[in-house]
């Protein structure tokens, strides 16, 4: 394969755009499943990064320290765990292409370890700030449930939850490996030809209002305390009070305020820099990345639009590809 380089630049380029979250693919994909979609979309870049380099790790972890001096830049509150996820997906890849062949098989364990990674991230995270009183909790709830449905089961709730959660995201690595492996098979099987644009193609967005992720996480605690506090005031019974429940909010509350202004902060220092270091070595390669930032978007736009005569699965499956192959294939005006 000659002249990967420059497609890779721009697989590079398509990764860190899905990561820092600037456009393209989180406006077309406003669903609760967000996150499972940027990780499926870039473990499908990682691979197809990994199909067109000749040395697989190499290509990738450059194609990383790039992707996230962009976060870095574009994302800067994005927390500590958000850098774990990308790097780990990154390095499971760029093991699993450097040491076994291109099959279906790869891809598909590729899809289900970093899903049941980030399944399990969740999992952990949950318990430290929350404690046994989550799940204790939650069994609570199904035990109420069961009598009021008059159903008894040997199995608690949070088995059952936690199990159907880990199925779910298994089951998706499944299928995103075998999507993968479809759309990588379009994008090979298609013409080369170059996209052109104009850049008086190139469509203005106006900024969007966020909601900040720390304003996510204040709710959701607040949320997920209420619930767990009335598990055990209401349906407890009499070994449970308000002794309980301030337990609850003060403990959940210090561990989220040693993370978020203690650990936290420490450890995107250490990140941002070790970045810093790298920053001066990748400045062309991360200019021309962010470069094309405003060219993917209107490319994504436009091939969103070009498949409407298509419905369901198989739209998805093309506008993926299509969107892919006319990025990596595109000309810069300037060239």
């Amino acid at each position: 394969m000659k002249n990967n380089k420059s497609v890779i630049d721009k697989l590079t380029a398509l990764w860190a755009l899905n990561e820092s979250g600037l456009g393209g693919f989180l406006h077309v994909f406003n669903s609760p499943f967000t996150g499972l979609i940027v990780g499926g979309i870039a473990i499908l870049l990682i691979s197809l990064i990994a199909f067109y380099a000749e040395n697989k790790w190499q290509a990738i972890f450059k194609a990383l320290i790039i992707v996230l001096i962009i976060k870095m830049a574009v994302s800067p509150y994005s927390p500590f765990a958000a850098y774990i996820s990308v790097s780990f997906q990154a390095v499971l890849g760029a093991f699993l292409f450097s040491n076994f062949s291109w099959r279906g098989f790869t891809l598909i364990v590729l899809g289900v370890v970093t899903f049941l990674q980030s399944a399990f991230q969740k999992l952990i995270v949950l318990t430290v700030v929350y404690g046994t009183e989550l799940w204790e909790a939650i069994d609570i709830y199904g035990v109420w449930i069961q009598n009021k449905m008059s159903f008894m089961s040997d199995a608690s709730a949070t088995f059952v939850l936690v199990t159907t959660y880990l199925l779910v995201y298994g089951i998706g690595g499944i299928l995103t490996g075998i999507f993968i492996k479809s759309v990588i098979t379009i994008i090979s099987q298609k013409e080369q030809s170059v996209f052109e644009m104009q850049p008086s193609d190139l469509v203005s967005e106006g900024n969007t209002k966020k909601v900040s992720f720390k304003t996510k996480v204040i709710w959701v605690w607040l949320f997920t305390v209420a619930l767990i506090v009335l598990a055990f005031y209401f349906f407890g019974g009499p070994l449970f009070g308000w002794q309980k429940a301030i337990y609850i909010v003060l403990r959940s509350f210090l561990i989220l305020m040693l993370w978020y202004l203690v650990l936290g902060p420490l450890l995107l220092k250490l990140v941002r820099k070790y970045l810093n270091k790298k920053e001066s070595q990748y400045k062309e390669d991360i200019a021309n990345a962010m470069d094309l930032f405003p060219y993917f978007r209107h490319i994504i736009s436009y091939t969103w639009k070009e498949t409407k005569h298509l419905k369901g699965y198989t739209r998805f499956k093309y506008f993926m590809a299509n969107s892919i192959s006319n990025c990596i294939h595109f000309k810069v005006p300037s060239e």
